[in-house]
């Protein structure tokens, strides 16, 4: 399987902090499906930033690879960021929103825009179950519909890699199993880093796991054991309990 990134051995942090994860270690290979845990702080968004070339690392090495292997200076990678982070009275149609992720890195004609843009925008839209809502600024928007105007923008431009930032939290409820779905017609045309607090959601979408708490574990496969779990989250005392297919994280009574 050919490998698209590699991750080596990075340090990487702030002014304020600068080892927010230090000696961090993995792969991501094509197609791959790579879930990252980890509590609120322990870099899990440091690591995104360092991926994204926003933050440059103050050890080790971050190094993409084109289909022949061979070491290129970047890759196409979409974003989906949390929600929270986006501003929702900003004058913009999903149109717009979607057509903005295929822009990003052309000079797209502002006032003939060419039919095969605007089919493209059509087809994902479709695609995210948002083609009636094109024309709606995204101010008036649900949180879920705009995740799936969001999760659009991010594909449009068929990335390499596509990296999807607590993508669950806001995804209504008539829409999550369709995003799922989703997800796995996706990741059979892109590699896929899905990161969340919510083990259950990786454990029962994710291929292998990356677990972030300053330094990282990687587990091939989503087998993880409970006494690793105890050591990584500082001792909270949860348990994982199965409910059919989707395991549940369950906080036990404490201080």
């Amino acid at each position: 399987m050919n490998k698209i990134l590699d991750i080596s051995n990075i340090s990487a942090g702030y002014e304020n902090n600068p080892h927010v994860i230090q000696d961090v270690s993995f792969s991501v290979y094509k197609k791959d499906f790579l879930g990252i845990i980890g509590p609120n702080g322990g870099g899990k968004t440091t690591l995104l930033r360092t991926i994204m070339g926003l933050i440059k690392p103050s050890t080790g090495k971050v190094t993409f690879y084109n289909d022949k292997g061979k070491s290129i200076s970047k890759i196409n990678i979409g974003y989906l960021p949390q929600l929270n982070k986006i501003d929702q009275k900003f004058p913009i149609t999903v149109f717009d929103v979607i057509l903005s992720g295929l822009s990003a890195g052309n000079r797209l004609p502002f006032f003939s825009l060419p039919a095969k843009y605007k089919h493209r925008v059509q087809q994902v839209a479709e695609q995210m179950g948002v083609e009636k809502l094109l024309k709606r600024p995204i101010g008036e928007l649900s949180g879920g519909q705009l995740q799936r105007v969001l999760l659009g923008r991010s594909i449009i431009d068929d990335p390499v890699l596509l990296i999807l930032d607590e993508p669950i939290s806001y995804v209504d409820k008539q829409f999550e199993t369709n995003f799922y779905k989703i997800l796995d017609e996706i990741n059979s045309r892109m590699a896929i880093i899905l990161v969340s607090h919510d083990i259950g959601t990786i454990l029962s979408m994710v291929e292998n796991v990356l677990c972030v708490n300053e330094s990282a574990h990687y587990h091939c496969g989503t087998e993880i054991s409970q006494d690793w779990l105890d050591k990584a989250y500082d001792s909270c005392p949860f348990e994982i309990v199965g409910h059919g297919k989707v395991p549940h994280r369950v906080l036990r009574k404490h201080e």
